[in-house]
């Protein structure tokens, strides 16, 4: 699936099923909740904390999608063109960075 048809997806399933997009605050709000949810699987997994009962049926790769979806939802209702913008950012870090890391001490000891 292509960042496109993504955002092609989220959009019809949002008009089928979900009756309408949140506003654009809200969903704001919501991303961060699910930023939250996955640092919390982050920390317990790759971390030094320990897992709760309560995140054990909780997984990276779901909690990286519920991201995602909301993502596509703030991109679709703020007329975002992910696939433009993402190849737009290449283009500032190729032109921005294409050396900074290779030359970063902190990187290459």
């Amino acid at each position: 699936m292509t960042i496109a048809q993504a955002q092609l997806e989220v959009d019809q399933w949002i008009k089928e099923k979900g009756v309408r997009y949140f506003d654009e605050l809200t969903n704001l709000g919501i991303l961060m909740e699910e930023v939250g949810e996955l640092s919390r699987i982050m920390v317990r997994t790759y971390g030094e904390q320990s897992f709760k009962d309560s995140d054990k049926d909780r997984h990276l790769q779901d909690e990286l999608a519920d991201v995602l979806w909301v993502l596509l939802c703030i991109a679709n209702q703020t007329n975002t063109n992910l696939t433009e913008a993402l190849k737009e950012n290449f283009e500032k870090k190729n032109s921005r960075d294409h050396s900074r890391h290779k030359t970063n001490p902190k990187l290459n000891p």
